[in-house]
């Protein structure tokens, strides 16, 4: 693959944008399960599907389709993030690298292993890149 001249964006504002997903993620699932559900005062409360795995499936549900659609999830589009294909190539990222993509993150493992220009190592399987926008003028 040929390399594109855009620089990746930083870790932290990486780990920004997954912070402000899974937040998101986290207050979409509190409102269906309700909040004594996600915070359980006592076992009986948490009876039934773990609300974090919900959570955690909504978050890989929603950054694959978000990513195809528009190019990031939402915490990237709120941080003006982009994910792009690193060949350079101006098409949308297709649904099976979105997912494998977002599946590998929420593995925790993959983002922490990078390479040197600062693609990890979910980024490299998915062909991809995640790019800072232009400053807005």
């Amino acid at each position: 693959m040929a390399s594109t001249d855009r620089q990746t964006a930083s870790w932290a504002r990486r780990m920004g944008a997954l912070l402000v997903d899974w937040f998101a993620c986290m207050l979409v699932v509190i409102a269906f399960v309700g909040p004594a559900r996600y915070f359980p005062a006592t076992a009986e409360d948490a009876a039934g599907v773990n609300p974090s795995l919900l959570t955690l499936g909504l978050l890989v549900l929603e950054s694959t389709v978000l990513t195809c659609l528009a190019g990031g999830s939402f915490g990237k589009l709120v941080t003006r993030l982009r994910v792009v294909r690193y060949d350079g190539h101006p098409g949308p990222i297709d649904p099976i690298r979105a997912f494998g993509r977002s599946f590998l993150v929420a593995l925790v493992i993959p983002p922490l292993v990078f390479r040197p220009d600062g693609r990890g190592l979910h980024d490299i399987v998915a062909g991809t890149m995640t790019v800072p926008l232009a400053p807005r003028r």
